[in-house]
């Protein structure tokens, strides 16, 4: 049996590997894959990945492109997401922010530097012609920590997923002010090296079994009561992300992964562009 660790955010993107978990697809091939959750985002499974605490994690296409330039030994293997993640931007709900020009020169809540929330502060700033060398941050390490933050007034404003944050919104703890998609393809799987060469075939049957189930998905029988269930949420917004998101089979293309590199360099998020190659291992 070979114990495989793999690890992602709690929330409804992943629900396509807890059902293949629990059906034990992965045990009939011999493999123990072990799920861990991270509330923390894209900047904790990276910390994870370095020091080998997991081995797979289904994360945010930036954050691990800016990560592994900078010495994270792992590489991207395959797009998992293909549609662009929904950031919503949200103030608390007593706040006196109304707009997005409200937020210039404001402190953003991210979860840690190098998450999501941190590198889409940056190209959200930029999207409005903002000067980014002059943002500011509070790390707030999870969404229970934005919570805090925004309700204390220790920061201004906090991006995170729409559909996640929505159950806040709907509460009156936070309002949303407007959305920020990614312009690009936003999970992708990433693996560690060391993995890639002493278990290579296990990542590509663990591949081939999340593979043959993300293309349909969506017409899994009351998939829509099973989600809306797990993740708290209502099923009318259940319904609506589920329209909106695409799951991939495929790696995703050097050309994308010289968009995303050049978006970041130009935002000063990396200081150096690689070979795209450098970035993803073709199993």
């Amino acid at each position: 049996m070979h114990t495989i660790k793999i690890g992602g955010v709690p929330e409804h993107f992943n629900l396509p590997w807890h059902l293949t978990i629990e059906e034990e697809a992965y045990l009939t091939n011999d493999i123990q894959l072990e799920w861990t959750d991270f509330p923390g985002g894209t900047g904790a499974m990276c910390e994870a990945l370095r020091n080998k605490d997991i081995d797979i994690a289904i994360i945010l296409t930036e954050g691990i492109v800016k990560d592994i330039i900078a010495g994270n030994p792992s590489k991207i293997v395959q797009t998992y997401i293909q549609s662009p993640l929904i950031w919503g931007i949200h103030v608390g709900y007593d706040s006196t922010y109304t707009a997005i020009d409200d937020l210039k020169n404001t402190a953003a809540a991210i979860s840690r530097y190098g998450s999501g929330s941190h590198l889409m502060a940056y190209v959200h700033a930029q999207n409005n012609g903002w000067d980014t060398s002059s943002l500011q941050f509070e790390v707030i390490k999870n969404l229970d920590g934005a919570v805090k933050a925004l309700t204390d007034g220790s920061a201004d404003y906090f991006m995170w997923e729409h559909y996640t944050t929505k159950p806040l919104v709907d509460n009156k703890t936070f309002r949303r002010i407007a959305d920020c998609p990614t312009p690009w393809p936003c999970f992708v799987i990433a693996v560690r090296e060391e993995i890639l060469n002493t278990k290579k075939d296990q990542v590509k049957t663990i591949l081939e079994i999340i593979n043959n189930t993300t293309p349909d998905f969506k017409q899994i029988s009351s998939i829509d009561k099973t989600l809306a269930h797990r993740y708290d949420q209502q099923i009318e917004d259940i319904r609506s992300w589920l329209k909106l998101t695409e799951w991939s089979q495929s790696l995703i293309t050097k050309e994308k992964l010289q968009e995303i590199q050049d978006q970041l360099f130009k935002l000063n998020i990396i200081d150096k562009t690689v070979d795209s190659e450098k970035l993803i291992h073709k199993m």
